[in-house]
């Protein structure tokens, strides 16, 4: 196995691990501020952070490149709005008790990814890989008419936007951090503007007479920073259908969480698909190590 597949292989599972488990923490942690003020603390630290980060890498010389690509900036605005649906139906999940349902979404996501893999970059589907997403569909099957009875809206927006998230960024040629960058800055005058908006009306938790609160909600920058710097990183190593099998170790620590540590239902039936999945990406993780 070559080493740059080795380093994108590690770079998303360690994204995939932080978003399932540290990244739950601690969302569910600051969610009583309101899923609202949460979200837009996120676009907002998350922005202030890329800044700083460019500042240290000396790197603005490379992002005022970037931005005189025009075909590049669409693509990157397309991109911002995609990942800022995902972070504001996944902390309205969070804040609401829908773990589990967001969780569902990121079991879908991989599917979509392998298949948008194959279609924009054709990524190889050999028979493993088939008997994999097959198994994958079959425990998605088993949940909706078992368990879930129709697909979640939440898990399916969540699916969805992060699926198309990582193909438009997989087609662009841009610094990760970089890219990341210039989708916030997209975001930031929406996010200030709510920000503004609810400060105005006094509803707002961020406050410098509570600096602990304060400081602690400014860490949803590096949260966010971080684990996507390191899957959006592996997806430009290894590509999507790789990267999107990988990623199940997120909705899989999700459902751990929900069930162990947020009381949330985790029946029979579910336990029975979270095997079915796994060995789907048993399965496929022995085929990459094969071809790889």
């Amino acid at each position: 196995m070559n080493s740059k597949f080795n380093k994108g292989l590690l770079l998303t599972s360690l994204g995939s691990f932080w978003w399932g488990f540290i990244g739950v923490i601690y969302f569910e942690y600051v969610a009583f501020i309101g899923h609202v003020e949460l979200v837009v603390h996120r676009c907002l630290w998350t922005a202030v952070m890329l800044i700083l980060t460019t500042t240290f890498l000396s790197k603005w010389s490379i992002f005022l490149k970037e931005i005189s690509n025009k075909k590049k900036l669409l693509a990157l605005l397309i991109s911002g709005f995609l990942i800022f649906v995902n972070w504001s139906i996944w902390i309205y999940a969070v804040a609401t008790e829908r773990i589990i349902d967001a969780s569902f979404g990121y079991f879908i996501m991989p599917i979509i990814s392998v298949l948008l893999g194959y279609i924009f970059f054709k990524e190889e589907l050999n028979k493993k890989r088939i008997y994999s997403i097959l198994l994958v569909l079959i425990s998605i099957f088993i949940l909706i008419i078992f368990n879930l009875k129709s697909l979640p809206w939440v898990g399916l927006i969540v699916a969805f936007s992060w699926a198309f998230y990582n193909l438009v960024r997989k087609k662009i040629n841009i610094d990760t951090d970089i890219g990341l960058l210039i989708e916030s800055l997209y975001i930031f005058p929406f996010a200030f503007f709510v920000f503004y908006l609810i400060s105005k009306t006094g509803l707002n938790d961020f406050d410098i007479h509570n600096p602990g609160l304060s400081l602690f909600l400014i860490l949803a920058g590096p949260m966010t920073v971080i684990p996507l710097f390191l899957y959006v990183r592996g997806v430009e190593l290894i590509g999507l259908g790789p990267t999107g099998m990988i990623f199940y170790i997120t909705p899989t620590l999700q459902f751990i969480l929900g069930y162990f540590y947020y009381g949330e239902d985790f029946s029979l039936v579910k336990f029975g698909s979270f095997i079915i999945i796994w060995i789907a990406v048993i399965i496929y993780i022995n085929d990459l190590y094969e071809k790889n």
